[in-house]
């Protein structure tokens, strides 16, 4: 097999999981825009992401948000999710909305609170088993904004408490995903703030814990990259919520801001091995002016142009370059593969895959924004809490 053909080979075995929330109504905590046609219910936001993956080959699964997806028959869900040839992925928990979680859910001083807490979690967990889900995705608002407020160690040890209950009730096949944000809501410390508390606690857990990394969860100028590669070194990536920020965790599409980040990123994922279903690669996103779907299969294409360049790297004479110490050449030859335009080849890979080469252009003439506009008239549209 050639290198070329090799690269299209990999790309069409790559998968991207949309989340469910991202096809409704969402935006700042200012304004949320309405747009005609938004999913009413957890079905017809599957029957949006059916679309996305029509149209792009590379989105099977979508994250469901627990109790924002909320239905009474799991299974009867997942089932139509395959018919519409999508599946279920990660479910995603909720512990930053009641009222009850002010000072924190399960590293609330309170142990009705944390009991409240871990009983969603494990909730959760029965619904992984029902939907056939692998993915338990936790991220905790806990924290505290002022000094004195609660005591920061005595937090951590309630965290580690509760997260081993949750671990131990984890099946064969299932894992728990951990994910962390440096700030925001709680502003003086964190529970969950960075990659490292997040690997000691995964680490602690055993095997099935695993880090995730938000690409918006970072202070400027840090290097994401860095932490993608020393998580894979250690076996403890399990997974990204992509999508791009200018300021703070702006939710914005993935590749938008920083496109060059994403193929740093993608291009420590290849080089480490994390180029396998064992690394989820999941969008978390916020579209607020947008239109949702186009801008999800446009995302969608934005990781694919990411990986197409990464994979194009020439690690041959990188390391050549390295090894000798000529530090121009081995830039040169990691800014060759960016600066690559690697959309002739994406258009061949969808060809082979018979898909239309344009999805964006496909969608458009599908018809589908039409249909849903006039059908999901009336009701309530779905979106944050909904």
């Amino acid at each position: 097999m050639t290198e070329l053909a090799a690269v299209k080979s990999a790309l069409k075995t790559q998968a991207v999981e949309t989340p469910s929330w991202a096809y409704g109504n969402s935006g700042t905590r200012f304004k949320v825009f309405a747009q005609a046609g938004v999913p009413r219910d957890p079905w017809e936001k599957l029957r949006d992401a059916a679309k996305v993956h029509e149209f792009t080959g590379v989105a099977p699964t979508v994250a469901l948000h627990i109790p924002w997806d909320k239905v009474e028959d799991y299974a009867k869900l997942a089932a139509f999710a395959r018919e519409l040839g999508v599946s279920p992925g990660a479910i995603n928990s909720n512990t930053f909305q009641d009222d009850d979680y002010k000072l924190g859910s399960i590293c609330h001083p309170d142990a009705q609170v944390r009991r409240k807490a871990l009983d969603h979690l494990l909730e959760c967990v029965d619904i992984m088993d029902a939907t056939g889900s692998s993915d338990l995705k936790l991220w905790f608002a806990d924290g505290t904004n002022y000094p004195g407020q609660d005591d920061i160690r005595a937090r951590q040890d309630r965290l580690a408490e509760g997260l081993a209950e949750v671990y131990g009730r984890l099946g064969a096949g299932q894992r728990m995903l951990l994910e962390y944000k440096f700030f925001e809501p709680a502003f003086y410390s964190t529970d969950v703030p960075d990659w490292g508390t997040a690997y000691a606690h995964c680490l602690k857990l055993g095997e099935k814990a695993q880090v995730v990394v938000d690409t918006g969860h970072h202070a400027p100028g840090t290097n994401i990259e860095f932490i993608v590669a020393t998580l894979l070194r250690e076996n403890k990536l399990g997974g990204f919520d992509f999508n791009s920020r200018f300021y703070a965790d702006d939710d914005l599409m993935v590749g938008a801001a920083d496109p060059f980040q994403l193929f740093r990123i993608m291009y420590e994922v290849i080089r480490g091995g994390g180029f396998s279903p064992d690394v989820a690669f999941m969008l978390d996103q916020c579209h607020n002016i947008e239109a949702k779907i186009p801008a999800i299969i446009r995302s969608v294409m934005n990781v694919q142009e990411a990986t197409a360049k990464a994979l194009l790297v020439d690690r041959d004479t990188l390391a050549a370059a390295q090894r000798s110490g000529d530090v121009l050449e081995a830039n040169a030859v990691l800014m060759d593969a960016y600066n690559t335009d690697v959309r002739p080849l994406l258009a061949e890979v969808r060809a082979d895959m018979g898909l239309d080469p344009d999805p964006i252009a496909a969608y458009r003439r599908s018809g589908w924004v039409q249909k849903i506009i006039e059908e999901r008239v009336g009701g309530q549209q779905a979106g944050w809490g909904a």
